[in-house]
């Protein structure tokens, strides 16, 4: 929330200059009375007293100072203009703000696929990723944990029930489990006469294969096969009892020893490991579980000197002998009843705990009546284990677990504001951060009344984003915000882009991620994500972006400064999601720069746009430029490229796939660009520079208030702005550093309080 003081001094300092005189000669023309253009009318307005009109000033705000207002073709007041104006009318609205403060009312909040996942690995320490089981959430405002859009409908409620049962049945274990055959495919690399490598479990100087994580319901007898592709080629088993529990089932080729290596060039780059000998042609094939050989197979010889890998194939249990001792059992059963009389206190017992963490609150007798009735009943049906198993099913169903609801305290005078409570305050912050349940720590201090404490809550901040849970904002903030998931469904035409392939896909997302946990875990300036000298590569990915002397799958940091790789706007996975099947988009590329990093979002076209023409009247094929210029003779469609396509025209020189190039259609590239508000570069790197020094507001307040709603779990409205521009104030304070974002965030009065309804 903006300090009061500080509201009042911006106030009084900026006041000097007569905001009004501004608006009647820029502003009062077109947004008068008469004409309201765009339904917006700045006339009358006494910016003196903001409150009552924020909802338009705040629009206007924006307008203003992204240059977007007055519009291309109308005089430009100086710049010097715009921002008094621009202080002037941030301090009122601040100002207002800070007097009477609004932080909103959230939704009642369904725990979306990933979150329901962290929250059964956190609370059963069983981490099988059960929300891929339900159906994709719908997403808002860019996020799929937005509170009014997590709807809930009967096939849900059913399919949470049959996840439940599932789930439970693995954490507690069922002797009765009947065997079960599940086949995992083996992907091969597209034409570079690769062998797949798809995890770093295998060993490092592995030929290639694949290892994945399996959970093995129960202590018991399994065969775990791997089958050969081509009609004649043999299925190699090994047979084995094998503990319940998560293990890692592997497939490592081993390289032919009898064949001469090749010497590795010398002269590494960005602290490569020794390079591993040079590739010979895979002689052996072992089975591993959890890095332990357990058998080897001499492989036949293929033509192209490569195995035919078709599958890996898990089966079993058979000949089950007993439930494991596993970590899930080990959480759930806090108390063992050595004779009968026992067995309903310790049920009492273990309930408890669970629903204490499913819950993240304090429980009553009420809240373990029903679970209780369940264990009574499983108890007639079978054992004390079983009765557990069938009394967390309901706990797994439960709304006090699937929603996160907030509680207005009691006696709350409608239409105040007020400070929620601790334990709400904790589970706000773990779903924020790790996006999973509290843990100990957290619920203990909100519990005792700690939470509320300024310094206790900074040191948690502080702790949380330490923890590898915090891998969460990674995957689920990151992995949205930038559209790093649509990753994965783009498909690049293998005519144009030859060398694109599964495994390049899964290295692009994988650089970035690494590249913003880095920022986040080091504790960077978010204006890195823009401009940073390095960049997370491996020899695939190197090789790809034209980047000598890195050696090895293994990703690693490597300084990439004059190679055009440094910051997000150089990474093959941004490029990538940003252009067409077989061409890059100077759209795409502009209206995501917009979007994701200046919070500019472009108007959605027109119907019926016409599409390019990539060949000139003579014959000739055009360059992407003269295409796009040849389009923007359309005056409608003109207004929106004047802004996406310099942007775009920036990127020219990274092709669809993120190679760099320097010629388009015969043609050196030019990627020079002109925004409306006279800013000019050229290339990647100049556009890097602009958007950190002119541009850099835009983006710092853009990077907040994308964090901000996905903590909220809503969308931002005119009442969030001020904290907005209060949280990023002070993160400049501090450098712009990630941890300084997140804790004004947790700090700041929309995370902290709500509104009682009227």
């Amino acid at each position: 929330m903006l300090p009061l003081a500080f509201a009042c001094a911006a106030v009084s300092s900026v006041f000097a200059a007569p905001p009004a005189d501004f608006l009647a000669q820029n502003c009062i023309l077109c947004h008068s009375q008469k004409l309201k253009t765009a339904s917006v009318v700045l006339e009358g307005i006494d910016l003196s007293n903001a409150g009552p009109n924020a909802p338009v000033l705040e629009k206007a705000l924006r307008k203003v100072r992204t240059g977007e207002m007055p519009p291309a073709g109308l005089p430009r007041p100086p710049a010097d203009a715009i921002l008094a104006f621009s202080k002037t009318l941030e301090g009122a609205l601040d100002h207002a703000a800070a007097t009477n403060p609004n932080p909103g009312r959230p939704a009642i909040h369904r725990l979306n696929r990933a979150e329901y996942s962290n929250a059964i690995r956190d609370l059963l320490a069983l981490d099988i990723k059960p929300g891929v089981l339900l159906p994709i959430d719908d997403s808002g405002y860019g996020f799929d944990n937005i509170a009014d859009v997590l709807s809930v409908s009967p096939m849900l409620l059913e399919r949470y029930m049959s996840v439940a049962r599932k789930v439970a049945r693995l954490a507690v274990g069922d002797p009765a489990i009947k065997p079960v055959t599940e086949e995992f495919p083996f992907r091969r690399t597209g034409g570079r006469g690769r062998i797949e490598r798809v995890s770093d479990d295998l060993p490092f100087d592995s030929a290639g294969g694949m290892a994945l994580p399996y959970y093995f319901p129960v202590d018991g007898e399994y065969a775990i096969k791997v089958k050969m592709g081509g009609d004649n080629a043999p299925t190699h088993e090994v047979r084995l009892p094998v503990k319940a529990g998560l293990r890692t089932v592997g497939v490592t080729f081993l390289r032919d020893s009898t064949k001469p290596e090749i010497a590795a060039p010398a002269g590494r780059r960005g602290g490569a490991p020794p390079a591993p000998p040079a590739p010979r042609a895979p002689a052996e094939l072992d089975i591993r579980l959890d890095g332990a050989e357990l058998r080897r197979f001499r492989i036949p010889s293929f033509n192209d000197g490569l195995p035919g890998l078709d599958k890996l194939i898990i089966a079993g249990p058979y000949s089950t002998t007993s439930r494991g001792d596993t970590p899930s059992r080990e959480k759930i059963f806090v108390c063992h009843p050595a004779i009968a009389k026992d067995e309903a206190p310790c049920a009492k017992t273990i309930l408890a705990n669970l629903a204490h963490h499913a819950f993240r609150r304090p429980v009553t007798d009420a809240d373990l009546e029903p679970l209780l009735a369940f264990y009574n009943a499983g108890r007639q049906e079978g054992d004390f284990d079983h009765a557990i198993e069938k009394s967390l099913r309901a706990l797994l169903v439960s709304p006090d677990f699937i929603f996160r609801a907030e509680h207005d305290p009691r006696g709350a005078t409608p239409g105040t504001v007020c400070r929620i409570s601790d334990v709400e305050l904790a589970s706000r912050l773990s779903f924020f951060l790790w996006s999973s349940i509290p843990d100990d720590e957290l619920l203990g201090l909100a519990e005792k009344g700690k939470l509320k404490d300024p310094a206790v809550l900074e040191a948690q901040v502080h702790r949380m984003l330490d923890d590898p849970r915090s891998g969460a904002l990674v995957s689920n903030f990151a992995g949205q915000w930038l559209s790093l998931r649509n990753l994965a469904v783009v498909k690049p035409d293998p005519d144009v882009f030859p060398e694109f392939d599964e495994n390049l896909r899964q290295d692009f997302r994988q650089e970035t991620e690494l590249f913003f946990a880095n920022v986040l875990r080091e504790d960077h300036s978010m204006l890195e994500l823009l401009d940073a000298n390095y960049t997370f590569l491996n020899d695939r990915l190197a090789e790809h972006y034209g980047i000598p002397n890195v050696y090895g799958s293994q990703f690693r940091k490597v300084m990439v400064a004059g190679d055009h790789r440094g910051g997000l706007l150089g990474q093959g996975s941004i490029l990538t999601v940003t252009s067409y099947p077989d061409r890059t988009s100077v759209v795409q590329r502009g209206k995501w720069i917009l979007e994701a990093l200046l919070g500019m979002p472009p108007p959605p076209p027109p119907p019926d746009v016409p599409d390019l023409k990539p060949q000139g009247k003579d014959g000739r094929k055009l360059t992407m430029r003269e295409q796009m210029e040849q389009h923007r003779t359309n005056a409608v469609c003109a207004s929106c490229h004047t802004r996406m396509d310099p942007l775009g025209f920036a990127l020219e020189n990274y092709d669809g796939d993120g190679k760099w190039r320097d010629q388009d259609a015969g043609s050196l590239i030019n990627a020079s660009g002109r925004l409306p508000d006279g800013s000019q570069f050229a290339g990647p790197e100049e556009l890097k520079k602009t958007l950190v020094t002119s541009r850099r507001d835009e983006f710092v307040n853009t990077v907040t208030e994308k964090l901000l709603m996905y903590a909220l779990g809503r969308g931002l409205e005119y009442y969030d702005k001020p904290s907005v521009r209060s949280i990023a104030r002070e993160a400049a304070q501090h450098d712009y550093r990630m941890s300084a974002l997140v804790i004004g965030i947790v700090k700041s009065t929309p995370f902290q309080m709500r509104r009682v309804p009227e």
